[in-house]
């Protein structure tokens, strides 16, 4: 085992750590205000913990396999736990990428203005964000079902030739119908949901210029530089859409170089895990900043620290 492998190894157990703490301490936030507060729980705050859970999923099942290789352990995963982990990995990371959509969407009809053509689609998508949970999980089951069928445990460490190359994993020889049509159905669902996300998230980026716009036409300039709460989580989905399309895009070129590479390099799969996992990492100190859930518990949690008595020596 190199140096670069254990300091590699060092990074994406601090991913790990700071990713799935980051993720489930929010999680447990939401949950414990959707128990105990339930009267105070807003319609977009299952789709925050759906994508909480999601990211952890994502991390846990990218990063455990790729630390294990970087320390040096051989045999980690035989064929069912191959297809096991990449199968759960993928489905993962699809379900994250179709919820964040979800929550571009969501937010941009919420912030329409009342007489916009949008407001009619509120309160069906009130209705339809528990059954939209369910699609995103069967439909990404449905497309990585590929991953069973064509991944085995590695058998050659010197590998040549197109083909998705793990430290444990590798792809069968299948079919050139087969894999071209996994490839086709993975491109028109990332198309569909990441175009809408970007869609969505330009017509937010126009209803806040054209809002600060007005604010600087009618209030003063002190006034207008106040925010309301749902443009404060507008910027703040915004950020996170920017940072899932920035690390989304950087990953598709790790992978599609690593995957068309003549020669594998075990090293460039981990790098590519490492890209995948940097947004859900991010995502919950993005969605921290302005949370209302968040700044409720410091706010209740410091009113509770006693206060010490200040006594001045004369």
């Amino acid at each position: 085992m190199f140096p670069g492998d254990t300091i590699f190894g060092i990074f994406l157990i601090s991913q790990l750590c700071i990713g799935v703490l980051g993720n489930s301490l929010l999680f447990m936030l939401y949950a414990y205000s959707f128990l105990v507060k339930p009267h105070q729980k807003k319609h977009i705050d299952p789709i925050v913990m759906h994508l909480l859970l999601a990211n952890v999923l994502t991390i846990m099942f990218t990063l455990i396999p790729d630390i294990a290789s970087s320390l040096g352990v051989r045999r980690f995963l035989n064929e069912v736990g191959c297809q096991t982990v990449l199968f759960l990995c993928r489905v993962t990371r699809g379900v994250s990428i179709c919820t964040t959509s979800l929550l571009s969407v969501f937010q941009a009809i919420t912030v329409s203005p009342s007489n916009s053509k949008w407001v009619g689609l509120k309160f069906k998508l009130y209705l339809w964000t528990r059954p939209s949970f369910l699609f995103f999980w069967v439909l990404n089951m449905l497309i990585y079902i590929h991953v069973i069928e064509s991944i085995t445990a590695i058998r050659n460490f010197t590998l040549v030739g197109p083909g998705f190359a793990h430290a444990y994993c590798q792809t069968r020889q299948f079919g050139k119908h087969n894999s071209s049509s996994f490839f086709i159905v993975l491109l028109v669902r990332d198309l569909v949901f990441v175009l809408l996300m970007i869609c969505t998230s330009l017509y937010m980026v126009k209803l806040l210029y054209r809002h600060r716009r007005r604010a600087q036409h009618i209030l003063s300039p002190h006034v207008s530089s106040q925010s309301s709460p749902e443009h404060k989580a507008t910027r703040t989905i915004l950020l996170l859409v920017g940072c899932f399309v920035f690390f989304y895009f950087s990953n598709n070129c790790v992978t599609f170089y690593s995957f068309h590479a003549h020669h594998k390099f075990p090293r460039s799969e981990g790098l590519s895990g490492a890209l995948s996992c940097c947004y859900p990492t991010i995502c919950p100190f993005l969605l921290m900043k302005s949370n209302r859930i968040v700044s409720q518990f410091t706010t209740s949690f410091s009113m509770k620290l006693p206060v010490s008595p200040v006594t001045f020596d004369v």
